[in-house]
């Protein structure tokens, strides 16, 4: 039976660090901005979750609620504001966006300093350059990290396979682990071969977006699973992970949810509190 990684306990850790910090500043409060487009009900819960969140660290947030049928020029507008904005430590464009509007453009348009997610190109270069820690590390790759370390892993020349349908994505956080000296490398949900990568895995992370479609064949004995996939199955929420049949074969597995989504949630803050120190010389 495989060990639970439970990110929501992790989360709490953190948070609790985040709080203490903050309090102990005895000064003005972090500043982070929440762009919201559109009316998808998961995204409203998911920035709803934040805002609770955040309120409950010492974090003020500033919501931005755009229709549907905003335009690019309006956002764009509206992202020129806030980076100009001296109050606001922190923007977070929640994802996905309508289909009419160009993540790209819109992540590109952040101020750098000010992006909590670390998806600017030119956050995203910085982790390719070097192997350094002086940058500000994505959530997500710092929820894997975060995650490996709460289980006393060590990475180093282990095999680790990273399946993502966004190269970018995908090649970055191989790149990481590289970093830590793991042997990473990037797959697609769709390569013929997938089977024989994720089997000789001693670590695979998938953030696919398919429903449970990693079975007990496709993983290695005693593997540890990170699943980052969040889908809708009827009116459940799953990852790509088909997580009953692979539990007696991993080693140690994340559920989804409360995996690694409550742990992402808090590293966003600790992006948000370092941001504010920065901004702030603290």
């Amino acid at each position: 039976m495989s060990k639970i990684i439970d990110g929501k306990i992790l989360a709490e850790k953190i948070k609790d660090k985040i709080a203490k910090e903050i309090y102990d500043l005895k000064g003005p409060r972090p500043n982070l901005a929440i762009i919201l487009i559109g009316q998808r009900p998961d995204s409203q819960l998911y920035v709803n979750l934040k805002e609770r969140e955040a309120k409950k660290v010492g974090i003020d947030t500033h919501l931005y609620k755009c229709p549907e049928n905003i335009s690019e020029l309006e956002i764009l507008e509206m992202i020129k504001c806030l980076n100009e904005d001296k109050t606001i430590d922190a923007i977070l464009v929640q994802l996905p966006m309508p289909v009419e509007i160009d993540t790209d453009t819109i992540i590109m348009a952040l101020d750098p300093v000010k992006d909590v997610d670390g998806f600017h190109p030119d956050n995203l270069e910085k982790i390719l350059k070097d192997c350094g820690s002086s940058y500000l590390m994505p959530p997500v790759y710092a929820t894997v990290l975060e995650m490996l370390n709460s289980i006393n892993y060590e990475i180093k020349d282990k095999q680790v396979c990273v399946i993502s349908n966004a190269d970018i994505f995908g090649q970055t956080l191989a790149h990481v682990l590289k970093c830590q000296g793991a042997k990473a490398e990037m797959a697609k949900a769709d390569d013929k071969n997938l089977a024989e990568k994720t089997g000789q895995a001693d670590v695979l992370i998938t953030a696919a977006g398919r429903p449970e479609f990693i079975k007990k064949r496709m993983i290695k004995q005693g593997a540890v699973i990170i699943d980052i996939g969040i889908n809708q199955k009827g009116d459940k929420v799953v990852g790509d992970v088909d997580f009953n049949n692979v539990k007696d074969k991993a080693g140690y597995i994340t559920p989804v949810p409360g995996g690694v989504g409550p742990m992402t949630i808090a590293m966003a803050f600790k992006n948000t509190l370092e941001i504010f120190k920065k901004r702030h010389k603290k």
